[in-house]
């Protein structure tokens, strides 16, 4: 990780980056569950997740979300400060075992209250080891303009 000033006029529309990828494992999901007490049967058991269309464990969604957008903390810009996401979506599921990595595209950029600011919007879409994408959402940042 490392600083990086990126004022709002540095930012190009279409411009994309892709992360690395991480694993998910079974430590994931235990770890998530007891941080959030989210401990439906949907992701931790997997006897009765046999039952179920899946056949496996489903990682929750938020998880997915947080490594995901984690992933894409690569570098910190202190000209810029996240406004929150929009648009989040769960769109496949995540099994253990699946490697997932990020890629961030500038979708938008718009003035802001403060004419000192812009906002960006980076489109982020997570995607599994087979090519699909498995989360998608909007990120919004305020930047400081030079």
């Amino acid at each position: 990780m490392y600083f990086k000033s990126t004022f709002f006029e540095d930012y190009l529309l279409n411009d994309k980056r892709i992360t690395l990828g991480r694993t998910i494992t079974e430590t994931d999901f235990v770890v998530h569950a007891g941080h959030t007490g989210d401990f439906f049967p949907h992701h931790m058991d997997a006897e009765w997740c046999a039952t179920q269309p899946f056949k496996q464990r489903i990682a929750h969604g938020t998880m997915i979300f947080s490594i995901g957008i984690g992933l894409t903390a690569s570098e910190i810009n202190p000209e810029a400060m996240s406004k929150g996401y929009d648009k989040l979506r769960f769109v496949k599921p995540v099994f253990i075992g699946d490697t997932i990595h990020s890629e961030v595209t500038i979708s938008d950029k718009a003035e802001a209250k403060k004419p000192e600011y812009g906002t960006v919007t980076e489109h982020v879409e997570i995607i599994n080891q087979h090519g699909e994408v498995v989360l998608v959402c909007d990120h919004l940042l305020v930047v400081k303009k030079k």
